[in-house]
């Protein structure tokens, strides 16, 4: 049996808002879209600039311009969602990170400014200790790594003997 994609998952819209997407970012679309100004621009004398040669440009940009906006806004919602979801699952997976920031795109502004002052508060708090060269410094890359490595023999060992005494 073929394993299926996972591009297969997506359905038929999704499929094509992504290609239209990329399409239309593309040089060749701005090219395209260039030319077809200028084309029009040039046939203006031949039409003797009339209402009709005014409203072809008019309703084409104002059609491609109204199915544009809904198209990015849903690329940009997956984008969005995307890039979250890997803040997210960094967030979570960092020891001394809080979690409470997991969730945080979906609280009021309120909390968020209360949030953003204690965040203020910290980095005003750091500058005032240490210069930036100190904070990142080697010393204290190596503590860290030295802190993780030893966590991760207790939680070895933890799990080694919580398989001896099940036996």
């Amino acid at each position: 049996m073929k394993k299926k994609d996972n591009n297969d998952k997506r359905g038929f819209f999704e499929k094509l808002a992504s290609k239209v997407a990329v399409a239309t970012g593309s040089t060749p679309a701005i090219i395209i879209a260039f030319t077809c100004i200028v084309l029009w621009a040039i046939s203006g004398p031949f039409f003797h600039y009339s209402e009709t040669w005014q409203l072809v440009i008019n309703t084409g940009t104002t059609i491609i311009t109204f199915l544009m906006v809904f198209l990015i806004q849903k690329s940009q919602n997956k984008e969005s969602m995307a890039v979250q979801l890997k803040l997210d699952e960094l967030v979570a997976a960092h020891e001394f990170a809080s979690n409470r920031l997991v969730d945080v795109e979906n609280m009021s502004e309120e909390e968020l400014k209360v949030i953003q002052k204690y965040y203020s508060h910290l980095k005003f708090d750091t500058k005032k200790d240490e210069s930036l060269h100190e904070s990142h410094s080697i010393d204290e890359a190596d503590k860290m790594n030295q802190l993780k490595k030893d966590r991760e023999e207790v939680i070895k060992k933890d799990v080694k003997d919580k398989k001896t005494t099940k036996r």
